[in-house]
C-alpha cells in the first residue's frame, strides 16, 4: 500500500536550506509498529522524520506526533514539528492553531501572516554544570561555560568565546558521544547584531545518528533563556551556522518558548512499504 510522504525544509524560506524533515500523515488508527517507523526514518535518512495521526475531537490535542532520527526516537523536535504543521496547512488538513500530543507534552503551532509558523514549546530548564573533562578537546575549542538543558532535550549547552569560534568548529564526533544524553549545543554572541541575529549556534548529535543538525528548533528552547539572561531581552533571533543555515526567532514566555520560522515543501511523493 502506498502512502503520501513529503520532504520539507524548515526554518527557511527557500529550498535546500534550513533543516529537512520527512513528514508522513497517517490514518486515525494510531501509529504503526515502532520498528517500521524506525525503518522509514532510516530510509528517509534526514535528521528527523515526523509521523502524525489525527486524534478524536474534543481532547487536549488535535494530532499525535512522533519523531525519529535515522537511528532513534527523540522526545522533542522543533523543525519536524514545524514541517508537519506546514504540511497540514498547505494540504488543507488543518487550519488555525494545531495542537500536537508528543512525548514532551502538548505543543501548539500557529500559522502567521506571510506563511511563517510559530511553535509553542516548553522552555528548557538550564542548570550550570562544570565543563566535563574532554569536551573542549572533542569540540576543538575552549569552552567557557556548560549548562545542562533538562530531560526533554537532554543536551549539553556550551558557550564559546565568540562567533568565529563556533563557525570554525570541526568536532571529533566519536569523542562527543560520551558527553551528553542527546548532543552538544555550541553557542556564542553574534559579532555584528546588525546582520539580523543576536547569537549563533551549532548542534551536534552523533549519539542519535546526526553528526551535525542543520537547524535545531528544540535547542532554541535552551538558547532562548540562556541569551535572554545575558542580553536582557525576551525577543531574540538565533542563527544556526551550519552549512545549510537557518534563522529561528525566539520569544521567551517564562516556562514556554515561542519559535518562529518558515518552511518549504521540496518533495511530494509516495512511500511503498
Amino acid at each position: 500500500m502506498a502512502m503520501r510522504i513529503r520532504i520539507v525544509d524548515a526554518f527557511t524560506d527557500r529550498p535546500f536550506a534550513g533543516n529537512p524533515a520527512g513528514v508522513l500523515l497517517l490514518d486515525s488508527g494510531g501509529f504503526p509498529d515502532d520498528a517500521w517507523l524506525q525503518r522509514v526514518a532510516a530510509e528517509v535518512n534526514h535528521p528527523e522524520t515526523a509521523f502524525a495521526h489525527p486524534l478524536p475531537a474534543g481532547g487536549d490535542a488535535d494530532w499525535a506526533l512522533r519523531w525519529f532520527t535515522p537511528t532513534a526516537e527523540v522526545d522533542m523536535c522543533g523543525h519536524a514539528t514545524l514541517a508537519t504543521a506546514h504540511v497540514l496547512h498547505t494540504t488543507g488538513a488543518a487550519t488555525g492553531t494545531v495542537r500536537f500530543s508528543a512525548r514532551c507534552g502538548i505543543l501548539a503551532t500557529t500559522v502567521r501572516e506571510g506563511g511563517a509558523y510559530t511553535l509553542d514549546f516548553p522552555t528548557a530548564p538550564l542548570t550550570g554544570t562544570p565543563v566535563p573533562d574532554g569536551v573542549s578537546k572533542a569540540l576543538g575549542a575552549e569552552v567557557l561555560s556548560a549548562h545542562d538543558t533538562g530531560p526533554h532535550i537532554g543536551d549539553l549547552l556550551v558557550e564559546l568565546a565568540d562567533e568565529s569560534a563556533v563557525r570554525a568548529l570541526t568536532p571529533d564526533f566519536a569523542a562527543l558521544v560520551a558527553h551528553s544524553g542527546r548532543g552538544i549545543i555550541a553557542t556564542a554572541a553574534a559579532e555584528d547584531p546588525s546582520r539580523g541575529y543576536d547569537f549563533v549556534s551549532r548542534c551536534f548529535f552523533p549519539r542519535v545518528g546526526v553528526d551535525e543538525d542543520p537547524v535545531t528548533g528544540s535547542a532554541h528552547t535552551a538558547l532562548a533563556p540562556f541569551w535572554s539572561a545575558r542580553l536582557g531581552r525576551d525577543e531574540l533571533t538565533g542563527l544556526q551556522a551550519s552549512a545549510r543555515s537557518g534563522l529561528v526567532a525566539v520569544s521567551l514566555r517564562g516556562d514556554r518558548t515561542l519559535l518562529t520560522g518558515g518552511a518549504v515543501t521540496v518533495i511530494d511523493g509516495e512511500l511503498f512499504a
